[in-house]
């Protein structure tokens, strides 16, 4: 009995194993040659943002103002280029997130957004609303298959 176990437990072990390096060893392609480079904000739906704010800086000195909590980084090719993720919770009856009915919404940093957006029209992406400039960059809403509404940003 117990070698059926250590030979079904063997057998087990090479189908993961073999799953595993299969789904990882081949990435898919993108349709395009532009790329996110970082995750530039999460943003979430709850029932008192200003508590929400006050329980993070309490409990893992997040400091927010009215955009939320900047967490700065430094990329690794140049340390002394620093960017920031923002963390900002919204009021659970904003429509910001809309026409996503998904009580979160991810901004995604991006290296070339009218690039990327040209490329997205051509695939049939549904594009939420036009660019917007502003003094820190370039964004822009879609919608990804399962109605999940996305920010992409282009920082300046």
């Amino acid at each position: 009995m117990r070698k059926y176990i250590l030979s079904f437990v063997a057998l087990l072990a090479f189908v993961v194993g073999f799953a595993a390096s299969s789904i990882f060893s081949h990435p898919i392609k993108p349709a395009h040659s532009m790329k996110v480079t970082g995750i530039g904000g999460i943003f979430f739906k709850c029932k008192d943002p200003h508590a929400m704010k006050e329980w993070y800086n309490k409990h893992l000195g997040m400091e927010a103002g009215p955009y939320g909590a900047k967490l700065e980084w430094y990329t690794e090719p140049d340390s002394t280029k620093k960017g920031v993720t923002m963390w900002t919770p919204f009021k659970e009856t904003t429509t910001h997130f809309e026409p996503s009915t998904k009580d979160f919404m991810i901004n995604y940093r991006v290296d070339d957004l009218d690039g990327m957006l040209e490329a997205m029209k051509k695939e049939g992406v549904t594009i939420c609303d036009s660019v917007e400039t502003v003094e820190y960059g370039k964004f822009v809403h879609v919608m990804d298959p399962e109605g999940n509404k996305i920010e992409l940003w282009e920082p300046k």
